[in-house]
């Protein structure tokens, strides 16, 4: 079978959700798939021209999701960064490869885009993310911090 990536579609939503839900953490932090604030942050996404929710299809089915949004910034003498964030591989599919595969791909289109740096965050509870971010060439340089507004 082919991977294959792609732009999410609106169709793709409901299966996007379910990603993010996917696992130990995300069971908690997710609503059900028919509540309105996802279609109203996918609209958000969508209309905004920085940001690119992908998709990783295996076959033609959906098996990961990924968004990248690219910031401009005055640090690093006005580079442009991406930052990979909600990347998820279904868990039936995870050790054989894709995520890897799935990041380049989100690194090559920040390049494309002009972006000099790539980042992302992992929850300090997602070890084995850790590790497969270092074998990737990602580095644990800067502290995260994080304030939850209700």
């Amino acid at each position: 079978m082919t991977l294959s990536f792609r732009p999410a579609v609106r169709a793709d939503l409901p299966a996007l959700i379910v990603l993010l839900s996917d696992d130990t953490l995300g069971t908690r932090r997710e609503a059900s798939v028919d509540d309105p604030r996802y279609l109203a942050a996918w609209e958000a996404v969508s209309s905004d021209p920085h940001q690119h929710l992908l998709v990783a299809e295996l076959g033609g089915e959906l098996i990961g999701m990924m968004q990248v949004t690219r910031t401009p910034g005055l640090s690093r003498s006005g580079a442009w960064r991406a930052t990979l964030e909600s990347v998820r591989i279904r868990s039936d599919h995870r050790g054989k490869g894709y995520g890897g595969q799935f990041i380049e791909y989100g690194i090559e289109l920040a390049r494309l885009h002009g972006c000099r740096l790539v980042q992302l965050t992992s929850d300090v509870r997602r070890t084995e993310a850790h590790r497969f971010y270092g074998r990737l060439g990602f580095k644990a340089s800067h502290t995260g911090f994080k304030l939850e507004l209700s």
